[in-house]
């Protein structure tokens, strides 16, 4: 039906509005001549996108055949439908008299809010305009006894797609502040519960549908995810400077959005509350709930005490802290006074002020609402000036879902649940909503970033040592999971470097805790248990280091793998070990091995004791099945006694998987190991990888003694200590060459 093909202009000319309305006549024209004709009491109803006339360049159609028991109707439909099925284009479709219709939309929110877009298309009019005219008078009778279940619907799905302001890769329609909110608040609106579709709303969701317009153009498909691959091409249809522009311009859209939904909701359950009680209003009741903060209504307001002519500095944090707390709403006359009338804080910021931000990134789930509201009326950015640079700024490694100021608020969220495993909870929040500062800026954000938060916890009147302490978070966030998933933890000089950079076991737990927080607010693919054990371990190690001054014993082999016949095949968990007799290969062929068995590694160790070599991997499924053990044993044990053909196939495959590969690294860390140099493979993942990569590092004669495997995302961070000095630059640069051809 739409011909959405050509060139960069023409395809601009595809967006827009009058784009929008242009597509749905011309698909009112085409459903008109497909409708049979001379079938009096029979219509088309269009609703959804064509019956607001905002049709994207791939959307589906939503109709209803109307009619008024109008025999062998479903004849007459299908003859309207298998046309559109023929042209490819989506149909979401229903039959209904008019009763039927109603008698749906009346219990059925999602259905009358649709009927709310009802518009006639084809065939009898009268009987088009019959429903259009009784869904919106029944949805007015109807609506605030609906409110109810449309808010437990929208909240599912907000729980199911994420908030569309803070996502990297959100849907324009179905997240938090899309498209399908801008279609509750028309609903809220047309039943006389508040004024939803005000100015600023209509203007965003203008730019959500132009957005819209861009990707189904860019993808030449119907498609709602704003995927990072996809947003360059769209900000180039829009105009846009770049993809981190389009990021920032739809977070800005689906905010205002989400905060129009807000003030709806609470404009709907004070109506409902309302009419519970009953009678013409009386009073409102307050409840004190903070110094200088009462609860009114369900909502948060200020004490009568607390406007004067000179308000305290720290009010609106304090405000803030006790909304997060009690996780109850600010007033939007609340809000909107403080944001007119509090006096810029004062350098350094006096005790309470600090005390309530402690308590507001302290306060656990109710810190994320009671910061958005503070972000919507501008208090952020008068707490904290940095936070303009750092709103909604795009992340573009894969493994982060959040925007840059959603991130570190989660940061800080996450890190409540450690409060109790540290000396200072206090700095352990300040340093996890921090620890990302320097991100945006020129160079490695840890180190950019130090200063930055040694600033901000100087200006919110932390004493030196607390600033020394939030700066050495912030510059060694990284350091844990870094050292844990790349470095050998039974080698000596990994744990004392360790301990020499942290200096202390308080802020060993701090880095700890602050660590796994930050994990888990990057995303799903930033944590495993795997990883959390090699963090823990590690912890385990240096503290023994800092408490006792002595380095913790290496564990010893297993002894069954040095007494059992060889081969000697071990299974526990996620650590598969095989003893063998010693050989070139035995490494890359037991990495082959598990790849056929789909486990993905993530440690190995190899060693050789009288002349029998000792490979210990670390594995996880790589579809979250578990291994069959007894296939998995079998086949260990063939590839251990030297059998090759076990892994012909998956040699083959991983063979030629190489190439694939953009752009890879290696890197010679010397000095950071006893007894050998550390080569660092950064390189996107491909299958077979650490099979090539021992195998290539075997036949360069080079001895691997243990490996980590860290991935994020798409790419890995593969860590091969090698025994020996590694002195010459030759040698480094011959095995690095065959590292690199084996990628």
């Amino acid at each position: 039906m739409n011909d959405v093909s050509g060139s960069l202009d023409k395809q601009r000319d595809q967006i827009g509005a009058a784009a929008r309305v242009d597509r749905a006549a011309a698909l009112d024209s085409w459903l008109t001549e497909i409708f049979p004709g001379h079938l009096p009491g029979v219509s088309l109803v269009a609703v959804g996108g064509l019956g607001r006339r905002d049709c994207a360049p791939y959307s589906d159609l939503d109709l209803v055949l109307l009619h008024n028991g109008t025999a062998g109707i479903d004849r007459i439909a299908s003859a309207l439908w298998y046309p559109i099925w023929d042209a490819r284009v989506g149909l979401d479709h229903s039959v209904r008299t008019l009763p039927e219709a109603l008698s749906v939309a009346h219990d059925d929110v999602k259905v009358a809010l649709g009927l709310l877009d009802a518009r006639h298309v084809a065939g009898d009019p009268a009987l088009s305009g019959e429903l259009i005219a009784a869904a919106g008078d029944q949805w007015r009778r109807t609506a605030v006894r609906l409110m109810p279940q449309l808010k437990e619907l929208t909240t599912g799905r907000w729980a199911s797609h994420g908030e569309l302001a803070f996502l990297l890769e959100g849907d324009l329609k179905e997240a938090a502040g899309g498209l399908r909110d801008v279609t509750i608040l028309r609903g809220i609106g047309r039943a006389g519960v508040a004024d939803t579709m005000r100015p600023a709303v209509r203007a965003a969701n203008l730019r959500l549908l132009d957005t819209r317009d861009a990707l189904h153009l860019a993808v030449g498909r119907r498609v709602d995810r704003l995927v990072a691959q996809e947003r360059a091409a769209v900000a180039e249809l829009l105009e846009l400077d770049d993809g981190d522009a389009l990021l920032r311009r739809v977070a800005g859209d689906a905010r205002i959005v989400a905060h129009a939904v807000d003030d709806a909701w609470r404009a709907a359950d004070r109506l409902r509350a309302g009419r519970r009680r009953g009678g013409p209003p009386g009073t409102p009741s307050r409840r004190p709930v903070a110094r200088d903060v009462v609860e009114q209504d369900g909502e948060l307001v200020l004490a009568r005490t607390a406007i004067g002519p000179v308000p305290d500095p720290s009010l609106s944090l304090r405000v803030a802290a006790a909304a997060a707390t009690v996780r109850l709403p600010i007033a939007r006359a609340t809000s909107e006074w403080l944001a007119a009338f509090s006096p810029p804080l004062p350098n350094p910021w006096p005790p309470a002020a600090r005390a309530a931000l402690v308590s507001l990134l302290g306060s656990g789930p109710g810190l994320l609402p009671a910061w958005e509201t503070c972000d919507r009326y501008g208090l952020i950015d008068a707490w904290l000036p940095e936070w303009a640079r750092m709103r909604s700024l795009p992340q573009h490694h894969p493994v982060h879902r959040f925007t840059l100021d959603r991130h570190l608020v989660q940061a800080a969220y996450e890190a409540t649940a450690y409060a109790r495993e540290v000396d200072r909870p206090d700095l352990l929040l300040i340093g996890a909503f921090l620890h990302d500062v320097g991100k945006g800026l020129p160079g490695d954000h840890s180190k950019v970033g130090a200063p930055i938060a040694a600033e901000i916890a100087t200006r919110i009147g932390l004493p030196p040592a607390d600033v020394d302490t939030v700066e050495k978070l912030v510059r060694l966030h990284l350091l844990l999971p870094d050292v844990a998933t790349r470095r050998d933890l039974t080698d000596p000089v990994t744990i004392s470097t360790v301990a020499e950079q942290v200096g202390d076991t308080a802020t060993l737990d701090l880095l700890h805790a602050l660590a796994r927080a930050d994990s888990h607010a990057t995303g799903p693919a930033a944590w495993s248990d795997w990883k959390g054990r090699l963090m823990a371990e590690l912890v385990g190690r240096v503290h023994t280091l800092l408490d006792t001054g002595e380095l913790p014993e290496p564990p010893a082999p297993d002894p069954e793998l040095l007494e059992s016949d060889l081969p000697a095949v071990h299974l526990d968990g996620d650590r598969v070990a095989v003893a063998a007799a010693d050989r070139r290969g035995l490494l890359g062929a037991v990495a082959a091995c598990l790849a056929m068995h789909r486990l993905d590694v993530v440690g190995a160790n190899a060693s050789t004791v009288d002349g029998r070599g000792i490979v210990e991997f670390f594995t996880q499924p790589r579809y979250g099945s578990p291994y069959d053990p007894v296939a998995l044993a079998a086949d260990l044990r063939r590839v251990a006694a030297g059998d090759v053909s076990v892994t012909q196939r998956v040699r083959a495959r991983a063979m030629s998987a190489r190439g694939g590969s953009a752009s890879p690294r290696v890197l010679w860390q010397r000095g950071e190991a006893t007894g050998a140099a550390v080569l660092e493979l950064r390189a996107a993942d491909s299958p077979g990888l650490l099979y090539r990569v021992a195998t290539a590092l075997d036949e360069a004669g080079a001895e691997v003694r243990a490996a980590r495997i860290s991935t994020l995302g798409g790419d890995v961070v593969d860590a091969f200590y090698l025994v020996g000095s590694w002195a010459e630059q030759a040698e480094r640069d011959r095995v690095g060459a065959a590292v690199l051809a084996a990628v």
